[in-house]
């Protein structure tokens, strides 16, 4: 099944291939000037550390005044995503965009149209900039999207690919898969170079939402019903996804490409609650309750979705992004958890 990226035709107009940054014999850009917007967020904060340590030429894009002053970055502050934005001055010189802002999943949603509030958001905002880019003459676009591209849930041991057809269920998948696809239109008339990333699950220290009520539970050592699940879920630590992210900044075969991306070890529920207590010292007290019990249980609560998630598996393979960049995740699930749990340890009283 062909890619997205192969659906759209990623040709110039001449029928040719895209613009490569290793066209002319360079083999890659070394060093880029490049843009990272949502820079106050969870991806982009940690994006932006990573690269000030690469030797590349950082800006960093927010919407938020309350982003932290970084050595040698420029900083340029926007409004609304989905609002017309004047990114000139933030992309004049540039080589590389790194779309990490995003309206998320909102918990108390307040938008009477939370699906066209997505699209504003993700599908307007972030061709805006494409566009914009194209203007300013950057090279590359890498486009942060997410795994609920690909859908909410899998068959156990048969994991998302990169060829699957994309079947999203929420407004925010469908708004990534939007996204997505004009990027690579875009792309076809142009000759810019997308790049898109489909995180699943991401961890590391500072996360927050149900990861952080996860560990929250582990470390008062609050008995919990979910000793029993059999299911695999694919998670990737914040410090792969940079890597990845670095990565395809520099990377020639990155172009045109959709990448999925995990740490490569998917763990049941019940396996990740236990190592996650290990992590933090604590003894992890799970009681063996059956799924079908939880699942009925949940229903009746109004939280059947929550159940899902517990206890439904979620699986990617991230064959292609491994043979394509030549990349493999440099931090093992157990490292990953043992440096956001000592983060945690760190913080909570702060």
């Amino acid at each position: 099944m062909a890619t997205l990226a192969e659906d759209a035709g990623l040709r110039d107009r001449k029928g040719g291939a895209v613009r490569s940054f290793a066209d002319g014999g360079h083999g890659g850009v070394e060093m880029s000037t490049v843009l990272v917007t949502g820079a106050n967020g969870f991806v982009g904060g940690a994006l932006a550390a990573q690269l000030a340590t690469t030797g590349h030429r950082l800006r960093l894009a927010s919407r938020s005044r309350a982003l932290a002053p970084m050595q040698e970055a420029e900083t340029f502050i926007h409004g609304d995503l989905g609002e017309p934005v004047d990114w000139t001055p933030a992309l004049a010189g540039t080589d590389v965009v790194v779309q990490c802002a995003a309206r998320v999943h909102v918990i108390a949603e307040a938008a009477k149209d939370p699906f066209a509030e997505f699209r504003r958001c993700n599908v307007d905002g972030t061709l805006q900039l494409a566009r914009a880019a194209v203007a300013c003459g950057v090279r590359r676009f890498v486009f942060v999207s997410s795994v609920k591209v690909n859908g909410e849930a899998t068959p156990t041991g048969c994991p998302f690919t990169y060829a699957d057809a994309p079947a999203p269920v929420d407004p925010y998948g469908v708004s990534k898969l939007e996204a997505e696809r004009g990027l690579f239109a875009l792309a076809a008339e142009t000759g810019l170079e997308v790049v898109v990333v489909r995180p699943v699950l991401v961890y590391g220290p500072g996360v927050k939402a149900n990861f952080l009520g996860m560990m929250r539970w582990l470390n008062v050592g609050v008995p919990l019903p979910l000793g029993a699940i059999d299911n695999r879920r694919s998670l990737v630590a914040i410090d792969n996804l940079v890597d990845l992210l670095a990565t395809c900044i520099v990377h020639p075969r990155a172009a045109g490409e959709v990448l999925l991306v995990s740490d490569g070890e998917d763990l049941s529920t019940t396996e990740l609650l236990r190592r996650m207590a290990a992590a933090l010292g604590r003894p992890s007290r799970l009681l063996p309750v059956p799924p079908g019990i939880l699942e009925l249980g949940a229903r009746l609560l109004g939280k059947g979705s929550i159940s899902r998630r517990l206890c439904g598996s979620l699986q990617v393979d991230i064959t292609r992004t491994r043979n394509v960049l030549d990349w493999s995740p440099p931090v093992s699930v157990d490292d990953g958890l043992a440096r956001t749990a000592r983060h945690f340890l760190e913080h909570r009283r702060k």
